[in-house]
């Protein structure tokens, strides 16, 4: 069942996806076409892993880290289908991340991994974006990095657990304006959603709703303004969205955009030596 949320008579509606329209459960019915898409969960958070993919790892040359680690987005970084994707104006790393994002069915506490798939409403393609002019500043908190508003992408649907399970083996694919940019299967992951949705569970309760964000592959760059970009994983409909120039003033209290050694070697996987030798040298272009 591919269920939906979009915008009607400007009030948020869930829906299901049937033979070209969004049959509301409220018994109305939109065309695919005419829906205004909206993210198909409602969390209470958002949850999202730093390194899981091998791929990953080996473009940044990291050691694989003994167990994984997370950080937080706020659920104001939900973005919906064809939305827009705003670049502050004057900045540069803007980055994709495509990812599988795990939906929440059912309250979760020391959930065992075996037993993960039952609490989970269902699947969804995501794209984790982070401006890194901001690396500098969040100290490892990835707030403003990751958590601004619209910087998650998610749906156009929820393909629910009954459906559809990453446990079946997936390709995830990542495009820029109909190019291949990044590319990730099941071999390419080292834990997968059942290890991390009990990893996390075993310290916070997740309700339904709540978004886990299962990592990215490699090849994570920055994108420009009017990029179309589409995160697909096979077996489910693509995300797309396209980004947008945001002519808003940053300035005042806090800190300010920069590219630091750090944002280079993120956001452009740069190795740290010759990131920290560019920032220094004034060669940040």
């Amino acid at each position: 069942m591919q269920r939906a949320r979009i915008l009607h008579n400007t009030t948020p509606h869930w829906g299901t996806v049937r033979d070209g329209a969004v049959e509301l459960d409220c018994g109305d019915a939109v065309a695919i076409d005419q829906a205004c898409w909206l993210a198909p969960a409602e969390p209470t958070k958002i949850l999202a892993v730093h390194l899981t993919y091998q791929s990953r790892l080996t473009e940044y040359k990291a050691k694989t880290p003994p167990e994984p680690s997370y950080f937080m987005k706020p659920p104001t970084t939900l973005n919906g289908h064809l939305g827009e994707v705003r670049r502050p104006h004057g900045t540069r790393f803007l980055n994709y991340e495509g990812e599988i994002a795990v939906i929440v069915g059912r309250e979760m506490k020391g959930v065992k991994p075996e037993q993960v798939h039952e609490y989970v409403a269902g699947f969804a393609p995501a794209n984790d974006v982070g401006l890194h002019d901001f690396r500098h500043a969040d100290r490892g908190s990835m707030l403003r990095v990751k958590g601004q508003d619209g910087f998650l992408p998610l749906g156009p649907v929820m393909v629910t657990a009954d459906e559809w399970t990453p446990d079946q083996g997936f390709t995830l694919t990542t495009r820029i304006n109909g190019e291949v940019v990044q590319q990730g299967d099941q071999d390419d992951l080292i834990w997968d959603y059942r290890y991390q949705l009990a990893d996390l569970c075993r310290v916070i309760t997740l309700l339904p709703g709540d978004i886990v964000l299962t990592g990215t592959p490699a090849n994570s760059r920055p994108m420009a303004v009017g990029d179309v970009v589409e995160v697909e994983i096979e077996g489910l409909p693509v995300l797309r969205n396209t980004v947008i120039d945001w002519d808003v003033d940053l300035r005042g209290p806090g800190d300010q955009p920069e590219t630091s050694a750090n944002t280079l070697h993120v956001a452009l996987a740069i190795p740290e030596d010759e990131a920290e030798r560019r920032v220094a040298s004034g060669e940040v272009g």
